[in-house]
């Protein structure tokens, strides 16, 4: 291509243009006009500018400042066309102008989700490590190497929800201890979080799905000190200046066993619906792992101990941020999660 043979065709481009955008009486005419001559992919103007490293380097300075002209001398044309055809568009009747506009809804973290973090923050500074686990598991790895007895209450149906007759929803997050036991040797420090199930009354305080976080530590002289020192260390850090009690206790899987509380944030230790009238909180299950949970995994237990807790995230949010009533935060209230917004 010469450079008259160029420039005859931008003076063709350009004057097809006019005639194009005077013609378009819609805005989707004007749109399609504007592809036609100026689009990326199929715009004619697009087409020449393409062609021009195929003239030489003097001819291709006099074409492209002619292209250049004819793009800008179009979309101006197209602009105009644009603004014209805006000011003829008809307005909604009903339409009160002066209203203000809509809020914009600020994104928010969902408060258990913000708790689960922390804690993991917590204990990653102590050695632990994240491990995860399937939601549904096998009765053996749910109840049975957990040192559950074969007649134990939480195995029937009314308590566990069962997929088919050896298949279940997890009711609790200490079957990742299992597998962890079985995939590595110690010593071992987990944090393992996640949903668990439970056929439950869904009340102030309870709920049949639930988030859960556990613990375990195992390695040659692990005592129960240990694990006392390591929870009381987590309180502080995570509720700040508050009471703490152990209270004896019993799970299958752990021995002895003991359950750890916090002064109830809400009612500073008067009593209240949400620590039911007590003045404490109950924020976790902990004790030294059973020498059969153990021995179970394939782990040593004449040469290993270890210990183990569990904590339900939903109620230590409960304490963190005032919230009275479990089922709040389960509602999908986008104006409380506004609330949680960073």
């Amino acid at each position: 291509m010469t450079l008259q043979e160029f420039l005859a065709r931008i003076a063709e481009v350009e004057e097809r243009a006019v005639s194009l955008v005077a013609a378009a009486s819609s805005m989707a005419e004007l749109e399609a006009a504007r592809n036609h001559l100026v689009g990326r992919k199929s715009g004619e103007l697009s087409a020449l500018i393409r062609d021009l490293p195929s003239l030489s380097a003097e001819d291709r300075r006099h074409a492209g400042a002619a292209a250049n002209r004819v793009k800008a001398s179009v979309e101006s044309l197209l602009d105009s066309r644009g603004s014209a055809l805006s000011a003829t568009v008809p307005l909604v009747s009903g339409i009160d102008l002066t209203m203000p506009a809509r809020r914009v809804w600020k994104g928010g973290k969902h408060p258990v989700t913000l708790v689960i973090e922390e804690i993991e923050e917590i204990f990653r500074e102590l050695g632990f490590t994240i491990a995860l686990g399937p939601e549904a598991e096998t009765e053996w790895h749910n109840f049975t190497a957990l040192n559950f007895p074969p007649d134990h209450p939480a195995m029937d149906m009314h308590d566990t929800l069962y997929l088919d007759e050896t298949v279940l929803l997890r009711t609790h997050t200490s079957p990742v201890q299992i597998r962890t036991l079985q995939s590595f040797a110690p010593p071992i420090r987990i944090l393992a979080p996640g949903n668990v199930y439970r056929r439950d009354f869904f009340d102030a305080s309870h709920a049949p799905v639930f988030a859960q976080v556990e613990g375990l530590a195992v390695d040659e002289g692990v005592s129960f000190v240990d694990l006392k020192a390591t929870l009381t260390n987590f309180a502080k850090r995570f509720f700040g200046a508050t009471r703490t009690r152990f209270r004896p206790s019993f799970f299958p899987f752990t021995e002895p066993s003991a359950e750890m509380d916090v002064e109830c944030a809400l009612c500073k230790g008067s009593g209240c619906a949400a620590c039911k009238n007590t003045g404490w909180s109950e924020i976790l299950g902990s004790g030294m792992v059973h020498p059969s949970v153990l021995d179970a995994s394939g782990v040593d237990s004449e040469r290993y101990t270890g210990w183990a807790f569990g904590m339900g995230p939903g109620r230590i949010a409960m304490q963190r941020y005032g919230i009275p009533d479990i089922r709040i935060l389960y509602d999908s209230d986008v104006r409380f999660l506004e609330q949680m917004a960073r």
